[in-house]
């Protein structure tokens, strides 16, 4: 006995397994309705829940969502597509510039990544979609728009094989800051805090800010990108007083940004869409909060990715055995990968670095080009991490030696049949 296709179930039995192998996946996600539960060890599942459709998920692969017009009774299969994205980077103005985007997209089209990180909430606080959060038309967020039609946007980008990742910029927001000053880092005076960059921070203490970014990262869902990624979630790193909604301890640091990924969670659970959290470097060496809020086990309890920003550049301490960083980006990268495994004992295909594409600014002001981004890329390899993600502000690549490998990434280039060989973007 099977369900027709218009019927929506109300509890299903089944199992994940990888589609080119068809080895169990344990520990997927599966949604049915808005019920989530986990694989087991076998790649079994059982979910109560009315809906037509059912969703699963599991690092490194492919999310997938199966219609249930033909599920057997007696439990059916869902099968995931192992997938390892290899991302680019592109600001809100990178996105919307022809050669930037363009060039981008050539790597992509060469056959050398398959995925682009896109600011959609970026460093400055400018959502450059027309979002219709109120509140991003209220603080002044929307004074420019480089994605007209960000639904558009995505579509095209799967047209042409490509994973989409929207990243949010949370709590550094200078114009929701100036906007709502009742919502804002103070110092302890009453002005706004505001960082080496003058910018001002939002209170993630405040769930009218929790509330904002979710709204926006709803939005990105509901335009098909594959991954949120939330990038700035932390309280600002400074030594001067500062003034919050509630007194700032390691544990209400903690809470509060481990709160706002669960309830990131929650709301986009209808959505089948990947968390990713960015962290910094250090994160994956100290035992405390780094005084920001920011713990590696809290931080993975509601995130599918943890995405630790591992510039060699950043680590000005250097790490057990390594004094000079920028000299050793493959021991940088690869051992403070293996430490955060370590530490809270999760698979390795839960990680997704960002690695160094720019000038050192600590040390001995080394251009980081060919050499330096390979030893990154083969440490991500060598670790098993799902993937890796450039990082460059000018948004480019040219100089990371990316075209230049002998092997192209054998997942890289997957047009859809049909598909035009220019990888044009149709919204632009």
């Amino acid at each position: 006995m099977v369900l027709s296709i218009c019927q929506a179930a109300s509890a299903l039995d089944g199992a994940v397994v990888d589609a080119t192998t068809g080895s169990e996946i344990g520990d997927a996600t599966i949604t049915l309705g808005g019920n989530v539960v986990r694989s087991d060890d076998a790649g079994r599942f059982h979910v109560e829940g009315t809906a037509a459709l059912v969703q699963a998920r599991a690092p490194g692969y492919r999310a997938a969502v199966v219609p249930l017009g033909a599920w057997p009774r007696s439990g059916g299969t869902i099968r995931l597509t192992p997938f390892e994205p290899k991302a680019l980077y592109l600001t809100v103005y990178g996105i919307g510039s022809a050669s930037l985007r363009g060039g981008a997209l050539k790597l992509i089209r060469d056959g050398h990544a398959n995925a682009l990180v896109i600011d959609i909430k970026g460093d400055r606080g400018l959502i450059d979609y027309p979002s219709a959060v109120p509140l991003a038309s209220a603080a002044g967020a929307r004074r420019l728009t480089t994605i007209p039609d960000l639904a558009a946007l995505v579509q095209s980008l799967h047209a042409s094989g490509i994973y989409a990742i929207a990243r949010i910029v949370v709590f550094k927001d200078d114009p929701l800051a100036n906007a709502k000053p009742e919502l804002a880092v103070k110092l302890h005076n009453g002005r706004l805090y505001r960082d080496r960059e003058r910018l001002a921070w939002t209170d993630p203490f405040r769930r009218e800010v929790w509330d904002y970014n979710v709204s926006i990262a709803v939005e990105a869902a509901r335009a098909g990108f594959d991954e949120i990624q939330f990038d700035y979630l932390r309280f600002p790193d400074s030594s001067q007083s500062l003034r919050l909604a509630k007194p700032a301890t390691r544990a209400s640091r903690v809470e509060a940004i481990t709160g706002f990924v669960a309830e990131a969670r929650r709301r986009l659970t209808p959505y089948n869409v990947y968390i990713a959290v960015d962290f910094f470097g250090y994160v994956c060496w100290n035992l405390d909060d780094t005084g920001i809020g920011q713990q590696l086990a809290e931080l993975a309890q509601s995130a599918d990715y943890l995405s630790p920003m591992l510039y060699p550049s950043g680590f000005q301490f250097g790490i057990p055995g390594y004094k000079n960083p920028v000299s050793h980006p493959y021991e940088i990268v690869y051992r403070s990968l293996e430490r955060a495994r370590e530490r809270i004992g999760v698979p390795a295909k839960r990680f997704r670095p960002w690695l160094q594409a720019f000038k050192d600014y600590a040390f001995d002001r080394r251009i980081f080009d060919a050499d330096e981004v390979a030893a990154q890329i083969r440490a991500v390899r060598d670790f098993g991490s799902d993937g890796w993600m450039l990082w460059n502000a000018h948004n480019t690549y040219e100089g990371t030696g990316l075209a230049d490998r002998e092997h192209p990434e054998e997942n890289a280039w997957q047009a859809s049949p049909g598909d035009s060989s220019s990888a044009s973007i149709s919204c632009f």
